[in-house]
């Protein structure tokens, strides 16, 4: 059973998703997957500031 990442509603990623920016691969295996992996939740869970483009394995994605 997959557990949401409580950040997702407010999480840039799921903007960029809906916006058809971003892949729903994201999506599925970190913010309704292992998010405890994700990059961004463990930068947000410290209060470590980080960019709003900055994929869940913590690469910047310019285009977005």
């Amino acid at each position: 059973m997959s557990k949401t990442c409580k950040w997702y509603n407010m999480c840039p990623l799921k903007r960029f998703y809906e916006e058809g920016k971003l892949k729903r691969k994201w999506i599925e295996e970190y913010c309704m997957g292992d998010y405890k992996r994700c990059v961004r939740y463990k930068l947000e869970e410290a209060g470590i500031p980080h960019s709003d483009n900055m994929l869940p394995n913590g690469k910047i994605m310019k285009s977005l």
